[in-house]
């Protein structure tokens, strides 16, 4: 039996996918990048007068998508301790890396929770906002 999650807390996903789908006790989240509910704005995001992008926060996307996923895990019935495995895609690893690493260490401690982590590089991400992302996060976790 399988059923279909939409969070009401959570950005709105920019396809044609549910936040997560239940398959038993295990819980698949599609991708979840930055976005807030409600806003095209992607936090950290500095632009010009154009709507260019002139820099931007790892740090703020990365604890952007943390609180998604958090809205997706709770609309489930589920919890930020119950992710087992995450696969992470950041579009700039040299530049990104120190921070990405020290943010996800103060947010999956060592112990018997700790999730599995892939991390991979890409060229780019689906935004959805008004500028690129350069953070992604995929989870799976159990639900009791």
């Amino acid at each position: 039996m399988t059923t279909r999650i939409d969070s009401t807390k959570a950005a709105e996903p920019i396809g044609p996918y549910p936040h997560a789908r239940r398959v038993g006790n295990l819980l698949f989240l599609s991708g979840v990048g930055p976005r807030q509910r409600g806003t095209r704005d992607i936090p950290g995001s500095t632009l010009d007068a154009d709507g260019n992008l002139i820099d931007y926060d790892i740090e703020a996307e990365i604890l952007s998508c943390f609180e998604n996923v958090r809205n997706v895990l709770e609309a489930a019935g589920s919890a930020w301790e119950q992710i087992v495995d995450v696969t992470v895609f950041l579009t700039n690893l040299k530049r990104d890396w120190t921070t990405y690493n020290r943010v996800y260490g103060q947010h999956f401690p060592p112990g018997p929770n700790q999730p599995t982590r892939t991390t991979c590089e890409i060229s780019a991400l689906p935004t959805g906002g008004n500028s690129p992302i350069h953070f992604e996060i995929k989870v799976i976790a159990t639900v009791t």
